[in-house]
């Protein structure tokens, strides 16, 4: 900034020289002495007019500095107290809150005890109820630590009541035991007899699949039976008529054979055919029969 104004003041007294007007004659013009100290003059005011707006700026500057330190103090101190402010605004949001939390709290806390009064009200109430109660049922057992304590008295085994208290609660335990093992006896008891039951459902089913199988299979040996039967009947049917024509054949062998020796008994013919060969038998009865049917036919 400072060279502006330098800048600015050359400019000046430039300006301010162009504008001086030069003498036209020569004997216008100034001894050399003379212009020199009058440009000397010039030149010592327009340095102090240099130096006067120098301080003059020095000034201003240093109020200006001054001024904006004082700016930035107070900017400072607004920013101090817009933080001290903005600080205030949250403590007291902060508290308002703390304040309507412990309200609340302080509320449930109240509705809390009330609930708690109400309980202990009810309870206290109960507790009188039982109390009573307990006095009733303790005036209505009266007599029994009277004979409790004749009992004891009466007894040889016992000194006193507790003794035969903690007896009595013995046997109750020992009878208590006694039921819970025999619950799961029976409880084991069942759980057999379930098993036996369903084992003689299963036998069950098993023989009547049997019974069903052997029912099956009678049928088959039955038509089986049958089968044989009609079977047997086929073949005594065919053995008795096997038997019939081997009658036949044995029959007829016979004849054939006494035909044979009948023939060759009758025409000298040689015998030595086998009694069994039928056939042979019956070739030379029908040779001999053909040579007798034509010698006849020749005569």
């Amino acid at each position: 900034m400072t060279s502006d104004l330098e800048e600015r003041v050359r400019a000046a007294f430039h300006d301010k020289l162009l504008l001086m007007k030069i003498p036209e004659k020569e004997d216008d013009f100034l001894p050399s002495g003379c212009c020199l100290l009058e440009k000397r003059r010039e030149e010592t005011e327009v340095e102090q007019a240099l130096l006067a707006q120098k301080e003059e700026f020095q000034m201003k500057m240093e109020s200006l500095q001054h001024r904006r330190q004082e700016l930035a103090s107070k900017e400072k101190q607004l920013k101090e107290a817009v933080l001290k402010f903005d600080k205030f605004l949250k403590d007291n949001d902060a508290k308002r809150s703390r304040a309507l939390r412990k309200a609340q709290e302080e509320q449930q806390q109240a509705t809390q005890r009330g609930r708690e009064a109400e309980h202990l009200r009810q309870e206290i109430t109960r507790l009188l109820s039982a109390k009573e109660k307990l006095q009733q049922r303790l005036k209505a057992h009266k007599a029994f630590p009277e004979f409790l304590q004749k009992v004891v008295a009466k007894a040889e085994q016992f000194q006193e009541i507790p003794e035969l208290v903690g007896r009595f609660q013995t046997l109750m335990a020992t009878q208590a035991k006694l039921a819970e093992r025999e619950l799961v006896n029976r409880e084991a008891m069942e759980e057999e007899h379930a098993h036996l039951q369903k084992y003689v459902e299963e036998s069950s089913n098993q023989i009547l699949q049997q019974n069903n199988q052997i029912a099956q299979l009678q049928a088959q040996l039955e038509q089986a039976q049958i089968r044989v039967h009609k079977g047997e009947s086929i073949w005594n049917r065919i053995q008795n008529t096997a038997a019939e024509k081997t009658l036949q054949v044995g029959q007829i062998k016979l004849a054939a054979w006494n035909l044979f020796q009948m023939v060759a008994k009758h025409r000298k013919l040689p015998a030595d055919v086998p009694q069994e060969d039928t056939e042979a038998q019956l070739d030379a009865v029908s040779v001999n029969q053909t040579l007798q049917e034509g010698h006849e036919f020749s005569e």
